[in-house]
């Protein structure tokens, strides 16, 4: 009976969607449910690596994210102090990739392509405005109770997925720990067509401070000549109106890169940043996934990759076991692989990204730059670098997990 019964994946963010629509295409009945009244305007993650760009090419949605966004070939690791210290070169993984790039494109301009592409799959069904209050382990299903403007409602699913976000109602409703820690400084990310690449930056750079550092991103926006996006760490003691009062914005764009007028600022947001993993991530007849199973800081931009990650390696697994041609079991090799991938590689390299940059030892921060000197000049350990730096030795590694 659990074979007829749809997959329900709660969120219809990036990997929510991602998970569906792979389901979807191997014939399985999926229906996702989404609390808000439509896709949301999230303008934070944006970097997608070249294995990622490669999972989603068989759907479509590569392409059509090629038709707005910037290929990144080159990233630089500079000092705020010294300017260029190292620049690396994504063409050295031209001979492993078909996407020797990184690319930039909002995330609020990925899930209105996935949301189309999905919607046109016989088996998938997406309902906004459905917010899932529960759910009962059965028999060989799980009853998902959701709320629809005020109205409560049931559907009974062969499986749960957890695809709703770091706040994850799933997650709470498992009562699993989500390990980890929360960053004491706060974020701020400022938006500017201010064109930072005269004066030397690549469209990714990140810019080390022993008070201040920075990470740069160049993103498409609505189209050229697009907006360059700083994130800055912030003093936690000050209310968010101080950080966003426009004159302190001003005074941390000159601070940052002096110039003889005001930037102009499209965007400016405050947001935390945590360095957390689910403890289990399935439970039974229900799985969590993305935000949902995991978080870490956005130096790299592996958050939404990973996530898109294990929305492919659930699905393909989860098909398997949905047909009957597959054991329960399997599901578990998929929480292995992608909590080793999440632990081992996402959180250990955002997290030495965060502190690479913020250094406050001079000798130590020497040391480092200069490694990353030898790094750079040394294709062999570039590539390897960029090898580990774009996702794919990471995902290599996780597909040994058995």
């Amino acid at each position: 009976m659990s074979q007829k019964l749809p997959v329900v994946i709660a969120g219809a963010g990036p990997t929510g969607l991602m998970c569906a629509l792979a389901l979807a295409r191997h014939g399985v009945q999926v229906v996702v449910c989404e609390a808000e009244p439509s896709l949301t305007h999230d303008l934070r993650a944006g970097t997608f690596h070249p294995p990622t760009q490669e999972m989603m090419a068989p759907y479509g949605i590569t392409d059509q994210m090629h038709a707005h966004g910037l290929q990144v070939r080159r990233w630089q690791i500079r000092s705020r102090r010294g300017g260029l210290v190292a620049e690396f070169d994504l063409v050295l993984l031209a001979d492993v990739t078909p996407y020797p790039y990184r690319l930039h494109l909002e995330q609020h301009r990925l899930t209105p392509i996935q949301l189309d592409i999905l919607r046109r799959e016989p088996t998938a069904e997406v309902h906004f405005r459905h917010r899932i209050t529960g759910f009962e382990p059965r028999e060989g299903s799980v009853l998902v109770k959701f709320e629809s403007e005020g109205i409560p409602g049931k559907l009974e699913a062969s499986w749960l997925v957890g695809a709703d976000g770091g706040r994850s109602t799933i997650r709470r409703l498992l009562e699993v720990e989500f390990e980890g820690f929360t960053w004491p400084e706060q974020f701020l990310v400022v938006s500017t067509p201010y064109d930072l690449g005269r004066h030397g930056f690549t469209m990714n750079a990140y810019v080390a401070d022993p008070v201040e550092w920075a990470a740069v991103f160049k993103m498409p926006d609505t189209g050229p000549p697009g907006l360059w996006r700083l994130a800055f760490p912030c003093d936690p003691s000050l209310p968010d109106d101080a950080l966003l009062d426009p004159a302190a914005v001003q005074k941390r764009m000159q601070g940052f890169l002096p110039g003889n007028s005001d930037y102009e600022i499209r965007y400016q947001s405050i947001y935390r940043v945590h360095q957390r993993v689910a403890s289990e991530w399935r439970h039974g007849r229900v799985l969590l996934a993305g935000d949902a199973a995991h978080l870490n800081n956005p130096l790299g931009g592996f958050g939404l990759n990973s996530g898109i990650h294990d929305a492919v390696n659930l699905a393909q697994k989860l098909a398997k076991v949905w047909r009957g041609e597959a054991g329960e079991a399997l599901l578990d090799l998929y929480v292995r692989q992608r909590r080793a991938a999440t632990i081992e590689q996402v959180q250990a390299m955002s997290i030495r990204n965060k502190r690479l940059l913020e250094e406050r030892d001079p000798a130590v921060q020497k040391s480092r730059m200069e490694e990353l000197v030898a790094i750079a000049n040394d294709p062999p350990r570039a590539r390897q670098h960029m090898l580990e730096s774009s996702m794919i030795a990471g995902l290599r590694k996780s597909e040994e997990v058995a």
